[in-house]
């Protein structure tokens, strides 16, 4: 047991060993680069590394022509001096954070393992990726998605040789086409979501939306195929993420509208996405997709759809006539405007049965809210309220359901007072809960008084 111990001990400052190493490496590269080289000389004075080849000028020259700007006075008893010194301020080609930054930046990319920055390499890994690209269809199955992903390495080493230059915009978006042509989509989503955020006006935005829209796409027929199953995470498969499928594919679609709001595809990935949470049932976030579509993309194809799939998913919203009634009145605005925006598709005897059949349910709904308040009022014996509920049922939806109960029920309360007759009446006049005021009334200005003024 304390022979297992010991070995414990020296494996532990073997590791402890180890990582001070490290920081002295890292400290010492820091300081020759940064700190040491700076010791030769002050900032401002011309050392022999940077000093630049001038004409000799005399120091009796040099004080009697620039008396007052030289930091160096000659005293009366000295001597002239054989070489003058040199003094002139010379701009630093890069100062001393910039060093220290740029060290650091090569020993961190040591320590993780990164390509160091190098425009050369970047141009020599892009083309052999490339070559392995190029050569990857023409082999075997197992084959070709090894040389796919042996490509993606090259391209993505290339993107970090180059930063933030347009090689390693190129070089992200191969990266991802190999990923994606390996079938590893979960890599490929974060390559290209990758290249948008680096670069958001990228020369490969169209293709790389098609690459997503594909991808979410493929995400969620597949869950529609696997319904049924039991088994929600993904530990094997590199087509898939690792859990919740559609979600991933609907926050995909939604990256695709706001990467490119404007581009090609942004209505079908609101489209998409929206029929998605239809599907799940979440009427809430597809009105909110759909309501996007209508107002953002005025000249897509989708807008008739999103019309008529808006106000199912208004009618869906509706809890009852107990909770607010906005919904009911957005659906009927938004079977107007179909009407209106779409008259040679109301020329279709689905679609104009299919909205008529809204325009009754709306109407249904707006009726039995009457009714419920009318119910109301007469439980409270507000009789003549009751009737005032039931007269606007009547007017606005006689060929309801409710306008019969509402017949019904105003020749039953029609001899009933409009308000109930208050019990113990005399008690509020011994017990008044209230005091009476008078309303304020404003005070006249008697016109025997002089007018005054203000002076």
């Amino acid at each position: 047991m304390r022979k297992n111990q010991r070995i414990d001990f020296r494996n532990t400052n073997a590791r402890r060993s180890h990582q001070q190493l490290c920081l002295y490496i890292l400290a010492a590269s820091i300081c020759w680069t940064g700190g040491c080289r700076t010791l030769l000389g002050q900032k401002g004075v011309t050392t022999p590394e940077n000093a630049s080849p001038e004409t000799p000028v005399s120091q009796t020259d040099r004080v009697a022509n620039n008396e007052t700007s030289n930091p160096i006075a000659q005293v009366s008893a000295e001597s002239p001096l054989a070489t003058p010194p040199t003094l002139t301020a010379q701009p630093e080609s890069e100062s001393i954070n910039e060093r220290v930054t740029e060290t650091t930046k090569q020993v961190l990319n040591i320590v993780t393992g990164r390509e160091q920055e190098n425009g050369s390499r970047a141009k020599e890994l892009y083309i052999e990726a490339d070559s392995l690209f190029r050569s990857a269809n023409s082999k075997v199955e197992d084959e070709r998605i090894d040389t796919f992903m042996e490509a993606a390495e090259l391209f993505g080493r290339a993107a970090e040789a180059a930063p933030r230059t347009a090689l390693e915009q190129d070089a992200l978006f191969m990266q991802a086409e190999s990923q994606f042509f390996a079938e590893d989509y979960r890599k490929a989503t974060e390559t290209y979501q990758t290249l948008q955020k680096n670069f958001p006006r990228n020369r490969h935005i169209d293709r790389v939306a098609a690459r997503l829209f594909s991808i979410s796409d493929y995400w969620i027929n597949r869950v529609i195929s696997e319904k049924d199953s039991w088994m929600n995470f993904n530990f094997t498969d590199d087509k898939r993420p690792i859990y919740d499928m559609d979600g991933h594919a609907i926050r995909v679609l939604d990256q695709i509208r706001f990467d490119d709001p404007t581009g090609r595809l942004a209505d079908d990935a609101t489209m998409r996405a929206a029929s998605e949470y239809l599907r799940q049932q979440k009427y809430a976030q597809a009105d909110e997709f759909l309501t996007d579509l209508r107002e953002t993309f005025p000249d897509s194809e989708h807008l008739f759809l999103a019309h008529m799939l808006g106000i199912q998913c208004k009618l869906a919203l509706y809890a009852g006539p107990a909770y607010s009634g906005l919904v009911l009145e957005d659906a009927e605005k938004l079977v107007q405007q179909t009407r209106d925006r779409f008259p040679d598709k109301m020329q279709i005897p689905a679609n104009s049965e299919s909205v008529a059949k809204a325009a009754a349910e709306i109407a249904y709904h707006r009726a039995g809210r009457y009714a419920f308040r009318a119910k109301y009022r007469e439980r409270q014996k507000k009789y003549g309220a009751a009737r005032v509920y039931y007269n606007l049922l009547l007017k606005e939806y006689p060929n309801t359901p409710q306008a019969e109960t509402a017949r019904t029920r105003l020749a039953a309360i029609e001899q009933y007072p409009d308000v109930p007759k208050q019990r113990l009446s005399w008690l509020q006049k011994v017990f008044p809960d209230q005091k009476q005021t008078t309303p304020l009334e404003p005070k006249q200005q008697s016109t025997d008084q002089p007018e005054t003024k203000l002076r």
